[in-house]
């Protein structure tokens, strides 16, 4: 007989990877529900009350479209739907950077506005940068994985909105569910996520808000292609059906943690992240009091609620950190691309509570010890 080998049973509540993230049972549970068929009433019925709670979390009044993807995917949906020719993508980081790069795969003219990993980007820059060229859209990262950086979208947005018919493309993978996030005030023409980070579901599925605006763009795109088409999703929406064969399980369990963010409530829901995230900011100044020499990659005011890169003292080695944590039956993130050796992350996101992260917190110390 053939085994596989399987994740480790550690016990609930310590795994703080930046994603995927920590599942509550429940929600697993839902995915062992037996199949059913995508199409006819008895799945329009089971479609609706998602798409009615996918509006609420997200604080809109337009569809929510559910992509059975990754999140890169509804990202290529983005520029292909948004783009006619140029693109002004904002870089800060590994995930910024691959929103350009996706740009330019798909045969977009791309140029880049550029700031150092951990920096934010400055809506001034953006004032210049746009008053100088045109371009069809700006993409940009609300909550930038890689470093923990969290973008002013707001401000931005604001300052996109002032140079005509240009659209506001927004990766907010590790931003929704764990910040504020408010597409139609904000006036973000294009917000998408994925289910593995804060919303706490299995990997498989992702998210996407789209502005009327954004839609009147998609219905002449040049290059919007088939499988991520805009105009797709919304027919097939309007009816309560799936665009394509989706991740059924994966909807069993989004039922379920919808009804657990709903009970939660949006604002308590960030209110919770945030808390977790001053916790680690409020341990890193500890430990650098302590003499231990970390610190927080991110500057104050601009730090993201769910998750924290820690620049390590010199001489410690990310991969070294990560693999002490890990012989404790914790796990914790490890620094990302450039940042690998020299960092590490913690996910304070998705359905991790204080206590827990305060567990992990005594780790680390015993690790870094």
């Amino acid at each position: 007989m053939n085994q596989t080998a399987a994740a480790p049973a550690r016990p609930y509540g310590r795994f703080f990877l930046p994603g995927p993230t920590e599942v509550h049972p429940d929600v697993l549970q839902a995915q062992t529900r037996p199949m059913m068929g995508h199409r006819g009433a008895d799945a329009q019925a089971f479609m609706k009350p998602l798409h009615d709670g996918l509006k609420e979390v997200f604080l809109t009044e337009r569809p929510v479209f559910i992509s059975t993807s990754s999140a890169t995917g509804l990202m290529e949906a983005a520029v292909r739907n948004a783009a006619r020719t140029r693109i002004l993508s904002l870089v800060n980081g590994a995930f910024s950077q691959r929103f350009a790069d996706i740009g330019r795969a798909c045969g977009f003219e791309v140029d880049e506005l550029s700031v150092p990993w951990g920096e934010a980007h400055d809506p001034g820059e953006l004032e210049a940068r746009l008053s100088a060229s045109a371009y069809d859209a700006v993409t940009m990262v609300h909550s930038e994985t890689s470093t923990g950086v969290l973008n002013d979208v707001a401000a931005l947005s604001e300052v996109v909105h002032r140079h005509g018919d240009t659209m506001v493309l927004v990766d907010s993978v590790t931003g929704f569910g764990a910040a504020e996030l408010r597409p139609d005030d904000w006036g973000l023409d294009f917000v998408l996520t994925g289910s593995q980070k804060a919303f706490a579901l299995p990997p498989g599925l992702s998210f996407g808000v789209a502005s009327e605006r954004m839609m009147a763009r998609a219905a002449t795109a040049p290059k919007r292609g088939y499988y991520f088409d805009l105009e797709f999703f919304a027919k097939n929406h309007a009816k309560d059906q799936a665009t394509t064969t989706p991740a059924i399980s994966v909807l069993y369990a989004l039922e379920v943690q919808l009804q657990r963010m709903r009970h939660e409530g949006m604002e308590a829901r960030w209110a919770r992240h945030t808390a977790m995230a001053e916790r680690t900011w409020t341990w890193v100044d500890d430990m650098r009091e302590r003499g231990v020499g970390l610190s927080v990659l991110a500057p104050e005011g601009r730090r993201s609620p769910s998750v924290t890169t820690i620049v390590l003292p010199e001489g410690v080695r990310g991969p070294d950190v990560t693999k002490g944590v890990i012989e404790r039956d914790w796990l914790v993130g490890g620094g990302y691309g450039k940042l690998k050796e020299s960092s590490i992350r913690i996910g304070h996101m998705g359905e991790h509570t204080l206590e827990q992260l305060n567990g992990l917190l005594t780790v680390l110390e015993e690790v870094l010890a």
